[in-house]
């Protein structure tokens, strides 16, 4: 059973003393007998070669291995200026195969012969410190008793592997899961196939150019600018591949754009003109309906109606009929987009018709602001007047039916008052004439103020009566004549309270008589009166109607345009630059979200 030799650090050199003490650890090995070296001037010459022809390749780590003639004797090899590798062998022999080291200065076997001829050779070869430490490494992944790095490289050899190729380097990196030193697994039938061992450098070759004779600041700079470089190499990359995307998706079909508004687009003429829809004067009203009567507030909702008559497809078709829309905007000189098709539907003509004709409303001012577009400034100015008489007539329809049914109403309550003050009065004269007499209530009055009248002179002769009778001899004759006077007037005015008597009873007394005439005259009193509210309901309700009213009147008329308002070339061509700027920004930001949140 041997020891696996194990080594802290590779890089670091061993002194006389740790030589010394490993020697006390190891029995076996301070018993032994190192081998005697070559002279010291022949090892110096072979180690110079060696460091000439490892500092090209090396540079500093090479100069740092150079080997150092080793002493002859066991004590001072471990202090020997010199690689790692010669100082591990001047430890003499195996610790873990006693009985194959030398017991004198002599080499036991030819084998040990044969083996220290392949390690000189092996040092002639100008290896570098740091591809003997490479080969130590494998050589311990291999579980070969190496005393050296050279010794490492030579049972390497002996196995059939290359130390030095890519493949044995890259399987020195330990996978995930696997301990440090236990070897993987490989293919057994890897041992059989033969392995490209590396080759020396000739002499006479030019040696290679290393960056490791450069001193840490010179090679840091370097690699520096070898990453900016980069860095500047794959920003212009990416530039271009910008450039080219923006050119694809962004100048090219801004250019198109340009293009077509430029020489392809046919010219369009607008004509623009502006109205208002206004409420007729009303001086009469008060209160607040007088306050809102003369602002814009009071003609919003009619404005807006209108605006919206005018974008309807009704008025589409009735100027299609009156001034031919659909025929002009068919002509044949008419640009493919802005054309209509001869055999095209109504929502195709309704679309060029919301694209050539713009109405809007202010409702701070109570405008109503009308443009027209079309491929000739005429017929622009023709539609125009003709959009503006469809909107007068729709304004003045908007209160008609609601105006007729209230003058309607108003006159319907007139005839009916009128009717009844005519039925009244007829009464009355009917009244008046059942009882032969005008007016039984003037009858009765008289009658009343002839008993009234009768009854004072009746007490005046009684007291007259009295007086003669209080004299002594009173006159004879007076006294009989003014009894004869009483008498006269109590009889006349028992006739008149008998005729009272005769005008107050009965169906045909006056006093019935008296109460329906009454009664037929506050009839037709109030006829009268119910005949003069419905006649100042119907002036009222005219005068209403007559304040509702709305008409259209024109602020600016309709003319022909000398120069082509559309299409707007620039202002066209920049607003489609920044559309497909845009559609391309969201585009890349929606891509460069999802490949963040997918590689994420």
């Amino acid at each position: 059973m041997t020891t696996k030799p194990k080594a802290k650090k590779f890089r670091i050199r061993r002194s006389a003393t740790a030589a010394a003490e490993q020697g006390d650890a190891r029995p076996d090995a301070a018993t032994a007998r190192p081998v005697p070296g070559p002279d010291r001037a022949e090892f110096a010459q072979a180690g110079s070669a060696q460091a000439d022809q490892a500092a090209p390749r090396a540079g500093n780590a090479a100069a740092r291995d150079q080997a150092e003639p080793a002493p002859q004797s066991g004590a001072t090899s471990a202090s020997a200026t010199g690689p790692d590798a010669g100082a591990r062998s001047a430890a003499g022999t195996n610790a873990a195969d006693p009985a194959a080291t030398p017991r004198s200065g002599q080499l036991s076997s030819a084998a040990e012969t044969a083996a220290s001829t392949d390690i000189d050779a092996i040092k002639q070869e100008g290896l570098t410190g740091r591809q003997l430490r490479l080969a130590r490494r494998v050589a311990q992944k291999h579980d070969l008793p190496a005393t050296s790095d050279y010794d490492a490289v030579r049972l390497l050899r002996l196995r059939g592997i290359d130390p030095f190729k890519r493949a044995n380097m890259l399987e020195l990196v330990v996978p995930q899961g696997q301990k440090s030193g236990v070897p993987a697994k490989t293919d057994p039938g890897d041992t059989a196939k033969p392995q490209t061992l590396p080759q020396t450098v000739p002499a006479g070759d030019r040696p290679v150019p290393s960056t490791e004779t450069l001193s840490p600041a010179e090679r840091r700079n370097r690699e520096i600018q070898s990453i900016q470089r980069d860095i500047a190499r794959r920003r212009r990359r990416k530039m271009a591949l910008l450039g080219v995307r923006l050119s694809a998706f962004v100048l090219l079909p801004t250019l198109l754009a340009g293009i077509y508004f430029y020489t392809i687009a046919t010219p369009m003429y607008s004509s623009k003109s502006e109205f208002l829809v206004l409420k007729a004067d009303s001086t009469g009203s008060s209160g607040f309906g007088g306050l809102l009567s003369g602002t814009q507030f009071a003609t919003s909702q009619d404005s807006i109606a209108v605006q919206a008559y005018l974008q309807s497809k009704v008025a589409m078709r009735r100027l299609d009929e009156e001034a031919g829309f659909r025929a002009h905007f068919s002509q044949d000189w008419i640009d493919p987009i802005q054309r209509l098709e001869p055999g095209a539907s109504n929502d195709d003509a309704y679309k060029i018709y919301k694209r050539n004709v713009k109405i809007g409303y202010d409702p701070t001012e109570g405008v109503v602001r009308l443009e027209v577009s079309a491929a000739e400034p005429e017929v622009a100015a023709e539609f125009s007047r003709h959009l503006i008489s469809y909107a007068q007539e729709n304004v003045n329809h908007l209160s008609e039916q609601k105006r007729a049914d209230q003058v309607g109403d108003a006159e319907d309550a007139l005839e009916l008052a009128e009717q009844q003050r005519r039925d009244a009065q007829a009464e009355l004269v009917r009244l008046q004439q059942q009882g032969a007499v005008l007016d039984p209530e003037g009858v009765i009055a008289s009658l009343r103020s002839q008993i009234n009248t009768f009854e004072l002179q009746l007490q005046q002769k009684r007291l007259e009566l009295a007086a003669l009778k209080d004299n002594l001899r009173p006159n004879q004759a007076k006294v009989e004549g003014t009894a004869a006077d009483i008498k006269r007037l109590e009889t006349l005015i028992f006739e008149l309270n008998e005729r009272m008597t005769d005008a107050s009873q009965g169906e045909n007394s006056l006093a019935s008589l008296s109460v329906k005439i009454q009664m037929a005259q506050a009839d037709l009193a109030t006829r009268d009166m119910m005949l003069q509210s419905a006649l100042q309901q119907v002036e009222q309700t005219r005068m209403e109607a007559n304040r509702q009213v709305r008409y259209l009147t024109t602020a600016v008329e309709p003319v022909p345009a000398d120069t082509p308002s559309y299409p707007r070339k620039f202002e066209n061509t920049i607003l489609a630059f920044l559309i497909f700027s845009g559609i391309y920004l969201m585009c890349a930001l929606t891509a460069s979200i999802l490949r963040e949140q997918v590689s994420s």
